[in-house]
Parts: C-alpha cells; structure tokens; sequence
C-alpha cells in the first residue's frame, strides 16, 4: 500500500484590518479570514468550498466522503492544497461508477455559505444501524461548560461556526470555519485521516441550526446525538426520525430542546422551575 501524498497547507484562521470603532478610535480588529478552495477529483472538477483554510486537506477529504463520492480511505493516494491556484487535487484509485449521475443532481442546502449534497443524497435511507446512545441531562450540561473553552475564533473575530466531536463529556475535536458544512466536513475527514481521536465520539455538537444537511453528516458519520445552541428545521427532524438521531437543539446554560428521544434521554438534572412558569400539565388542569 502506498503512503498518502498529504500536503500541510494549513493557513491563519484569522487577519487583522483596519476600523474605527464607535468612539472614533482607530484600530486593528481580526476578522475571520474566508478563501476560496476549488476541489478536483482525479481531474474533475468538483466543487468551490469558502473556508477558513485552517485544515484544507481534511475539509476537502471530509466533504467527498459525506457526499459519497469516496468510499473507503484507503482508496486516496494523494490530496494537494496549493493556495497560490485556490486548488485542492485529490487523487483516488477509484471513483463511484454513477459520478457523472451524482454530480448532475445537485441540491444547494440551507447550510450558511450554501453547503451542496449531490446524487439525492437526502432521499437515502439506507445507512448503518446507529447506536442508541443514551445521553444523560447531566451529562448535556457539563459538555455544554467543556465546550466554553473552544470558539478560539469565534471569541477573537465572529464569523465563524463551531463543530466538536464528543464523547460523553470529553471533547475529542474541535473545528471553526465560515460555514458549519466545512466544520463538519473537516471533522469527518481527520477521522478518515486519523488527525485525531475521534473515533469513539457519541454526540456531535454544532453551533449552527439542526438541517437536514448536519443530520445527514452526522448520520453518516455513525454518530446518533447531535446537540446545537441553535433551532431546527422540519426537514432536520424528518430525517433525524428517519436515521434514528436524537436532535438536543437551543442548548444554551440549563435550557434544551430535545426531539426524537426514542428513551434514549435521561432526566436527572432538572433545574427549578421559575415561579411564574407552570407545565402544560398544570395549565391544563
């Protein structure tokens, strides 16, 4: 087996330019960087990502795989960033036989950038059995106080989404990049590319809203939890319900919102209710 040809063409997630804030002082203030990537598939030319270009190599890795148009790693024999041409070259031993049918149907998502999924990758239903991961609302809270550490970007110049792969409490990786399909994606290639120890993550977590696109990701990903600080669609729940994902969406402090929990969420960390708040059971009795 041949060794992959990776480059390490990683650059600053961040750049400094010029302001002038409100009280008429000038400043420097970073911003999130955001550049264009083009990504050929054994000369094809595939798709244009907006990234950050801080892990370009897995993004684009990432995004093949979770469109479907790769199909094991071992089947990469190089992936080349070169910034000078915004290209990224990913060579492969072998290519789906329905490339051609796949790339022909494209659906722009609502993903923010407009993420793509190609060959009606949303109308699949067969995916491997995920498994029935429990997840404990104690559990919820305290990844939701491990996850403040991260956002590096975020804290220094907005802009950005944020994607961790988790286990349990433990974040195992972390991601920012202009758009949450890139978080993800990029996720999904260091796995591929053994970057990080991620391969017995359980919850997937996104700062971004819960649509159908992130389900499928994650599905894909073998992963059954994903947890968001933001809302979901109705397509996000249509195929969470379909793949078996428990959606915990507007996590935020000691409020959640969980959808499709198949018994799979354990209550033991309620929090007191406010005063002025009653349940529906009460407000119907």
């Amino acid at each position: 087996m041949h060794a992959l040809q990776l480059s390490r063409a990683r650059l600053p997630a961040t750049t400094e330019i010029s302001i002038v804030d409100e009280y008429g002082d000038a400043r420097q203030q970073a911003i999130a960087a955001e550049r264009a990537l083009t990504v050929y598939l054994n000369k094809r030319e595939i798709v244009t990502l907006m990234t950050l270009g801080d892990d370009p190599e897995a993004l684009v890795v990432g995004y093949l795989r979770n469109q479907g148009l790769l199909s094991a790693a071992a089947d990469l024999e190089a992936v080349q960033v070169d910034w000078e041409v915004e290209a990224a070259v990913v060579i492969t031993r072998h290519l789906p036989e329905d490339l051609e049918v796949r790339l022909s149907t494209r659906t722009v998502t609502t993903g923010c950038g407009q993420g793509t999924v190609f060959g009606k990758l949303l109308d699949q239903t067969a995916l491997t059995a995920l498994p029935n991961t429990q997840l404990a609302q104690s559990t919820l809270y305290q990844l939701l106080q491990n996850l403040n550490a991260y956002n590096e970007t975020y804290r220094s110049a907005g802009a950005v989404h944020g994607c961790a792969l988790c286990q349990q409490t433990d974040v195992l990786d972390f991601v920012e990049d202009v758009g949450r399909h890139n978080a993800v994606d990029t996720l999904a290639g260091r796995q591929w590319l053994q970057q990080a120890d991620s391969a017995n993550a359980d919850i997937f977590y996104t700062t971004g809203r819960l649509t159908s696109e992130m389900v499928l990701k994650v599905a894909q990903m073998g992963i059954s939890v994903l947890v968001s600080r933001s809302g979901v669609t109705q397509k996000g729940v249509e195929l969470a319900e379909r793949f078996g994902v428990m959606l915990i969406a507007r996590a935020k402090g000691r409020h959640f919102q969980a959808i499709n929990t198949q018994n799979r969420l354990v209550l033991d960390a309620i929090p007191p209710r406010p005063s002025h708040a009653r349940s529906s059971k009460e407000a119907s009795s």
